[in-house]
């Protein structure tokens, strides 16, 4: 998760890496893991739309822990080929506390000491393995996002919380995120807030609320609608 804020630093609630700027965990308190498999690969049909050059962004990369799940998501279904994830991110988290993030789920450890192993904290092309091409753009997505010439297969929207991080999921941005969007494309959030599921439909995704995760009743998710 990423978004525009004051105060920097992390905080440590049971394990759990907290935002001080904006006062949101990095992922659930109750099951980060489960939540992104609920979330974001469940919310765009993932693992089952994967194929060679399948390309997933994601505004807020936070931890690297949606990364990791959807590479190991990737991996356990013997998919041939190159996934290709980019990531835009406004404040990345140093090595340490990337490390000490990621130490709660040891069934992902070995992917994520790749991943550490190659964190600087600044972003950039990743070179982890040969089946994934990672990219991470820093800065704030409102600038970074319209200068990125790629598109996505599958969008990850997991900037913190819309009332505590609204930058992250203004109409403008929404409607970015459509223009680089695939047709046939998909994104899936945990929030349901009416304002975010509006602007997405308003950038020409038909938009569905549905169960969320936990404690969560709602998110939601959507694909990008056929031209007229």
């Amino acid at each position: 998760m990423s978004g525009v804020g004051q105060q920097d630093g992390v905080e440590w609630q049971g394990g759990v890496p907290v935002a001080q700027r904006f006062d949101d965990p990095y992922y659930s308190l109750e099951d980060g893991l489960a939540e992104t498999q609920h979330v974001f690969l469940g919310g765009n049909d993932l693992p089952g739309r994967f194929h060679d050059g399948f390309h997933v962004a994601e505004l807020g990369f936070g931890t690297g822990l949606n990364l990791l799940t959807t590479w190991d998501a990737w991996r356990a279904r013997g998919q041939t080929g190159v996934l290709h994830y980019t990531s835009f991110e406004a404040f990345p988290l140093t090595k340490d506390e990337m490390s000490r993030a990621l130490e709660a789920f040891p069934v992902l450890a070995d992917l994520a000491a790749r991943l550490v192993d190659v964190w600087d904290g600044q972003g950039g092309v990743l070179d982890l393995d040969d089946t994934l091409r990672l990219t991470v753009i820093e800065g704030d997505a409102r600038a970074t996002l319209p200068a990125w010439q790629g598109q996505a297969d599958a969008w990850f929207l997991d900037g913190f919380s819309p009332a505590k991080n609204p930058e992250l999921w203004g109409a403008d941005l929404m409607q970015q995120v459509a223009n680089k969007t695939a047709p046939g494309g998909s994104f899936a959030t945990y929030t349901a807030a009416g304002h975010v599921r509006r602007a997405l439909s308003a950038a020409g995704f038909e938009v569905a609320r549905v169960p969320g995760f936990g404690r969560k009743r709602h998110m939601s998710v959507g694909r990008l609608a056929p031209p007229p």
